[in-house]
């Protein structure tokens, strides 16, 4: 009599224990989520303090910011391999270290090479991060809750570049720029001590043969014992769907079409331009007749601000009114807002600058930033998870990662060479024609996933059909 009645007692106890584990679990991949941010962020602030530091030429600033993207490259071409043979818990225990290793280098640095060296470590483990921690995520996660997981892992790589240059802004007083880059050390150590204490993927288990303890994790995520052992079950049904990698890309030309999709959809995401007011918003505001560093610094962080609330916009409609809405709509707004930019970027040039101006190029810039966060930046990573076939997922999504972080480099490493070449309203206008180019790439190539099952995307992409109809 007293083990029923101790039942429901027993039971709440066990629901409690699972909630916590579960939000462990994502405040843990959030913390990754938070340092890929801050890096992405934190070399804005930074970087006029390290020309002054290093006397760097345009070249060496931009090498400065894309060796970063480098590592990230790197990181994210090898990491299926690393994730496959350590697993994610132990993928995302390496980028801590790489983070903890690259902050610390990057910020005693004593010549270029140096700090080249320790960027190109941060980068690498971005990569990772970008990998492994939504990846983890969506293998931790049961399907109510996978979705708002996966949504804040987002939303605090917004938050981490927002972070980041409020930290830039309270340092740029005293520009001290060793400070502004150590500083990322801290919350990497809270990430490496947090993942000690996170369990293997139960998927990763399973595909290792050590199926006893995939159940065990599954047990700690899920409320109750037969969701788990269901779990399990569809687990090991999903793992005898071999992965055909290299070998099914060369031999079948549809899956070549799904990988070369999710490749341009990720150049295309970068070619916006928007990452560069991310790494140059400082130099963009100082162009447009902000003076001081403070002054650059608070239009900095407005624009962070931007991102990441504009990021909720996507959040709240992406899976309501579809994706190729949301893209055609905000390469629309890009192309909008690079215009005007670079027609206000050319009046300070002509000696016509004025404090309206000024803020107008601050609102075109804020408009820009609004439309990649609304689609190009979470809706492209959507897309590419999504149009994959399930027996070339893992080689077709590393594809498209690393294609995101070369074409990130490239634009990194080109912008300063364009402004010196071309000029600051010509470069924009060069980003105005790529977006309305893109609009019209997304209406005639791009399909829309939005209510479609995986299954039913595979199928019409194996049978052949137009890549834009693969969808609805």
């Amino acid at each position: 009599m007293s083990y029923v009645s101790d039942a429901p007692l027993i039971q709440q106890a066990h629901e409690r224990n699972v909630r916590r584990m579960n939000m462990f679990v994502s405040v843990s991949a959030a913390v990754a989520g938070l340092l890929f941010g801050l890096d992405i962020g934190v070399i804005a602030g930074a970087l006029p303090f390290l020309t002054d530091h290093f006397s760097l030429s345009s070249r060496a600033q931009e090498w400065v910011v894309s060796s970063m993207m480098l590592g990230a490259a790197l990181g994210a071409l090898f990491n299926g391999w690393l994730s496959h043979r350590l697993g994610r818990k132990y993928s995302l225990l390496a980028g801590a270290i790489l983070f903890i290793a690259g902050s610390l280098g990057s910020a005693f640095a004593n010549n270029l090479e140096v700090l080249l060296f320790a960027r190109v470590i941060l980068g690498v483990a971005v990569g990772i991060a970008s990998y492994t921690a939504p990846l983890y995520l969506s293998e931790m996660a049961s399907e109510k809750v996978r979705g708002k997981m996966i949504s804040m892992y987002q939303l605090m790589v917004t938050l981490g570049i927002v972070l980041a240059f409020l930290s830039d802004t309270a340092l740029s007083y005293s520009g001290n720029w060793r400070a502004m880059l150590g500083v990322l050390a801290l919350p990497a150590v809270i990430l490496l001590v947090m993942v000690i204490f996170l369990p293997n993927s139960p998927r990763w288990l399973a595909a290792k043969g050590q199926h006893v303890k995939a159940e065990e994790v599954l047990r700690m995520l899920r409320d109750t014992s037969e969701k788990a052992r269901e779990e399990l079950n569809e687990i090991r049904e999903s793992l005898k769907v071999k992965q055909g990698g290299w070998a099914l890309f060369k031999s079948n030309r549809n899956v070549r079409r799904a990988v070369y999709l999710g490749m341009l959809l990720q150049a295309m995401q970068q070619f916006t331009g928007m990452n560069i007011i991310m790494y140059y918003a400082p130099k963009i505001f100082e162009m447009a007749g902000f003076s001081t560093t403070h002054e650059q610094m608070i239009a900095t962080v407005v624009v962070g601000l931007t991102f990441m609330f504009a990021t909720f916009i996507a959040v709240f409609t992406v899976d309501k009114n579809g994706r190729k809405p949301a893209l055609k709509i905000g390469f629309t707004v890009m192309a909008l807002g690079t215009l005007v930019l670079g027609y206000c970027l050319m009046q300070v040039d002509s000696g016509a600058a004025s404090g309206g101006l000024s803020w107008l190029a601050v609102g075109m810039t804020m408009m820009c930033i609004a439309g990649y966060a609304m689609s190009a930046a979470p809706v492209v990573w959507i897309l590419c998870s999504e149009i994959q076939p399930l027996k070339c997922r893992d080689f077709g999504v590393t594809c498209s990662t690393t294609t995101n972080w070369v074409s990130n480099m490239i634009i990194g490493a080109t912008f300063l060479t364009l402004l010196d070449n071309f000029g600051a309203a010509s470069t924009f206008w060069i980003y105005t024609v790529l977006n309305l180019a893109f609009v019209g790439i997304t209406y005639w190539l791009i399909p829309e996933t939005k209510g479609v099952t995986l299954e039913n995307i595979e199928k019409k992409l194996m049978s052949g059909e137009k890549l834009r109809d693969i969808g609805l």
